[in-house]
């Protein structure tokens, strides 16, 4: 499959000379990469079920066993609410969102891969303490090692797959962290429908079991390339052109990389990454990319669902099984919203996957607020209809967040960055998404005992205005190679005033 021309590259620059083709080297690479959306969305689904599960709450919690047995098929909007469990789930966040700044400095300097292997490694070993944890601070210290591993993991992947990626399919590309995170997610959901039946180890089961896509991922990153983007960035410029060469498979690389030359060239005139971030020339990078879209992310409400699946339906009056059941229903729907993206993000652009799907996760929130309004009250029966309704609806727009927010809060940031505060502003984007993941987790079970259907409203409210932001000041990146998405924001209506300063200068020039 042969590169054409990218026509919207930006201002006749070099764009329309770069060639590729699909080879083997560039899947495998790609593939194994994606792996580390697996530890992120392995953990995203067995977390929620675990801490439904009666062994493990009898074990760890057992004022909570004994307000769920109490209600065991009532609606109880607080029959969770308890914020040393919910700590359970938070603390791998708030780990996470530190260990992104050392990622950071592993990325730039040792590269995309190192940060990949020791990212697979910590996640390993806290699966281990998990399994065997034998009180709730060894719970805690597995969770805080699997956020490790998930900070390097996170932080990394992206970026390589980006730049690993040729322009024309990058969107795609991509979105292979976000299938291995939903895919990790599925797979979770039912191990722990199996491990919920296997009485009182089945949870150690579900969580020890972490150690296999961290296996995976480890013995795979040990056979990955660098980037050639990282490889240049570290002064390898005959490497980097060879595995450039490999991945694209064909030798007419000139152009790109010379790109990639100029690119590194003013990366290393950047001595403080970080502080470079702040600066005016890379504001619209810093809004979008480093917090609008990664704190937007998680203010959607997704990830509550996502995490508290199993208790949000238990509560809603589903017996354990039957919750389990729908929380599977519901992380399917993101697999297969993640494969309707890929097919799609690169023809109609990230835009309008943002507000299209916005429009449905507004309209699914209220409904659910409204149904439970309407039908629930503490200690009511959940009647068989309005429980199938809910199902359908939380699958509805779970379909829209795996289409729209879910991938594309991991692909448009990692576009954003140029290389000399690429490494800098994907720390910023993880960390930024762990601060909001882990108070979303921390604070979601007591905010829906506290405001009930209220929550939902609340989400609503917040998608109206992520999507505003959206439509007002991300330019479209669709096909425009990564070296050059600079020059959508000196022609952006809003940003043109940042990008280009009075005195001339340009992104990529330190002040």
């Amino acid at each position: 499959m042969a590169g054409a021309a990218f026509g919207d590259g930006g201002d006749g620059k070099r764009a329309h000379l770069y060639e590729y083709r699909i080879t083997g080297y560039f899947i495998f690479a790609c593939v194994v990469a994606a792996l580390g959306g697996s530890l992120f969305g392995y953990d995203l689904g067995v977390s929620g079920g675990v801490t439904s599960m009666d062994d493990f709450l009898k074990e760890f919690f057992p004022a909570v066993y004994k307000r769920k047995q109490a209600n065991l098929k009532e609606t109880d909007y607080c029959k969770y609410d308890n914020q040393i469990l919910t700590l359970f789930t938070s603390s791998l966040y708030f780990a996470a969102l530190v260990s992104t700044f050392a990622a950071s400095h592993v990325t730039r300097n040792k590269g995309r891969r190192a940060s990949i292997l020791v990212g697979s490694v910590s996640f390993f070993m806290g699966g281990i303490v998990n399994a065997f944890a034998k009180n709730i601070a060894m719970l805690i210290i597995g969770r805080v090692l699997l956020g490790f591993g998930i900070g390097f993991g996170n932080q990394a992947v992206p970026l390589y797959l980006s730049e690993m990626a040729p322009a024309k399919i990058r969107g795609a590309v991509n979105q292979l962290f976000q299938l291995a995170t939903c895919l990790g997610i599925l797979i979770a959901n039912f191990i722990n429908y199996g491990t919920n039946k296997i009485h009182p180890w089945g949870w150690r089961l579900s969580l020890g079991l972490a150690i296999v896509p961290a296996t995976f991922m480890f013995v795979g990153g040990l056979f990955l390339p660098e980037t050639p983007n990282s490889l240049v960035e570290q002064g390898k410029l005959e490497e980097g052109r060879r595995v450039l060469e490999k991945v694209r498979g064909t030798k007419n690389v000139d152009a790109e990389f010379a790109d990639l030359v100029d690119a590194s060239t003013a990366a290393q005139a950047i001595k403080h990454p970080f502080r470079n971030l702040l600066k005016r020339k890379n504001r619209p990078q810093l809004i979008i990319g480093a917090l609008g879209i990664p704190a937007f992310q998680q203010l959607t409400g997704n990830n509550s669902i996502l995490f508290y699946a199993p208790v949000i339906f238990q509560s809603l009056g589903f017996g354990s099984g039957a919750a389990l059941y729908s929380s599977t229903i519901t992380s399917g729907a993101l697999v297969v919203a993640t494969l309707i993206s890929m097919a799609l993000v690169d023809k109609f652009g990230r835009r309008a996957f943002f507000l299209e799907a916005s429009a449905e996760m507004i309209i699914c929130n209220v409904a659910v607020a409204v149904t439970l309004a309407l039908e629930f009250g503490q200690g009511v029966v959940l009647p068989k209809g309005i429980g199938v309704f809910l199902v359908i609806v939380i699958f509805i727009f779970v379909l829209a967040y795996g289409r729209s927010w879910g991938p594309l809060g991991w692909l448009v940031p990692s576009e954003l960055f140029p290389l000399e505060t690429r490494s800098a502003g994907q720390s910023m984007v993880v960390c930024v998404n762990m601060i909001f993941t882990a108070l979303i987790a921390q604070c979601f079970l007591a905010s829906l005992c506290h405001l009930r259907y209220g929550i939902f409203l609340l989400f609503a409210g917040l998608i109206v205005i992520m999507a505003t932001f959206i439509f007002f000041l991300l330019p479209e990146t669709k096909q425009v190679p990564i070296e050059e998405i600079h020059f959508l924001f000196e022609n952006h209506w809003f940003w043109k005033r940042y990008v280009c300063s009075d005195d001339g200068e340009k992104p990529g020039q330190e002040l």
